[in-house]
């Protein structure tokens, strides 16, 4: 009998996960399914693109994974139980069903976190993903000359929603409403530049502004103050997907998934988390924030360290760490903000053109990897060899010793 790997979702993540696993492994023993609900791969790291008015080009996981073993499943999952090994989705017509797996890669990701703010979920817009990106889109425009934009939230998702939107469209008005100040946890020379391109931008900053309140066409503030927003972008943060807090597996506070060093499960060993949906720890032992910087190499690890296990070859040790913060400000600014190896601002960033065309190749780069899961190296599939149960549960473990994701697959 075959080992069921199931992967849920294909964000950057899971589609990373998937095209590593089958290259990893020979297709005589595996039988990998890939589940998302979009039957294409979505640059969640362009949406603020896409809901300016730019159009992305389509990347079809029918093309993405041909040849390569990986099976699609186009369907919703709406439910694990991690006791039963069992997943239920429900497909493109309605129809429900329940995959069973012997090894679980749950890469659901998040969506926006409206933070319970009254009005939000109602009258505000999100970026998260492509449907709303597309309905923002939609909503900027049907705007006329002199309107405002308001983006709450300036994290990096904020910033690069108001500024490509004033990129676009110079005729609205955009303001941003920052909880604190604009720029926080950046270096003196990246809030410096990212005050310059605001200021270019004609884009009106709220510093140390909560909201309180979202209405049809304003905002309210903690000191009550209402500022006009004939549309609201929603930026505040991100929300995990509800499912794994419904299941057995331990989860934080806010439903991550707590996973090892490997990216296993802490309480289901024949479970992993990877991306926004698990919490893991990084440098100084922090826990790593949601990002493509990280998600990436903990797919790898994550891919790495099944195949491993399946096949008794030593547990990869993929580094997981930051490098920098790559901020488009339109299409013409850009910041890359240096970092420590546990996303600490240093003094170095490059900003200007020049950091617009390096963000660019990050994105660029960061597609390429998904249809590109071992980024070019020659692959390896490799037998199973651990002892497996009669259902396809893994009973061995490869051997536990260090050595780099590259080294495990040599």
């Amino acid at each position: 009998m075959k080992h069921r790997i199931i992967v849920l979702g294909a964000g950057y993540t899971g589609a990373i996960a998937a095209g590593r696993l089958a290259r990893r492994l020979h297709g005589d023993d595996v039988a990998i399914t890939l589940v998302n609900a979009e039957p294409d791969f979505v640059e969640r790291v362009r949406m603020h693109q896409l809901a300016a008015g730019q159009d992305l080009r389509p990347r079809p996981f029918v093309e993405m994974f041909a040849g390569s073993g990986v099976e699609l499943r186009l369907a919703k999952v709406t439910g694990v139980d991690v006791d039963r090994r069992t997943v239920a989705v429900r497909d493109t017509n309605g129809g429900a069903e329940e995959l069973g797996y012997d090894t679980l890669v749950y890469a659901l990701g998040s969506s926006w976190n409206t933070q319970d703010v009254p009005g939000a979920a109602e009258h505000a817009h999100d970026i998260a993903g492509r449907p709303g990106a597309l309905r923002l889109r939609e909503r900027l425009a049907g705007l006329g000359a002199g309107q405002t934009v308001v983006v709450v939230g300036a994290g990096l998702t904020g910033l690069e929603a108001a500024t490509e939107i004033a990129d676009a469209r110079p005729d609205l008005d955009i303001a941003l409403a920052a909880r604190g100040e604009l720029g926080d946890g950046l270096s003196p020379k990246g809030r410096g530049h990212v005050w310059k391109v605001c200021g270019r931008l004609g884009i009106t900053v709220h510093e140390h502004t909560s909201v309180t309140a979202v209405g049809t066409g304003s905002i309210t503030t903690a000191d009550g103050k209402e500022i006009p927003a004939a549309v609201t972008v929603w930026t505040t943060g991100f929300a995990v997907h509800p499912i794994a807090r419904d299941t057995a597996l331990e989860v934080t506070g806010t439903g991550r998934i707590v996973v090892d060093g490997t990216m296993r499960s802490v309480s289901h060993p024949d479970v992993y988390a990877i991306g926004d949906a698990a919490m893991a720890m990084g440098p100084a032992d922090k826990p790593l924030r949601m990002s493509c910087a990280t998600g990436t190499p903990a797919a790898w690890q994550a891919a790495d360290t099944i195949a491993a296990r399946l096949t008794g070859t030593k547990l990869p040790n993929t580094p997981l760490r930051y490098f920098n913060q790559c901020i488009s400000l339109g299409r013409r600014e850009g910041l890359i903000q240096y970092v420590t190896a546990d996303d600490r601002s240093v003094r170095a960033a490059l900003t200007g053109r020049t950091a617009a065309l390096y963000k660019e190749l990050v994105c660029k780069g960061a597609a390429w990897g998904v249809a590109n899961p071992t980024i070019g190296l020659p692959v390896r599939r490799r037998r199973i060899t651990s002892g497996l149960t009669a259902g396809g549960h893994i009973t061995g473990e490869g051997a536990p010793a260090e050595g780099s994701a590259a080294e495990a697959s040599a």
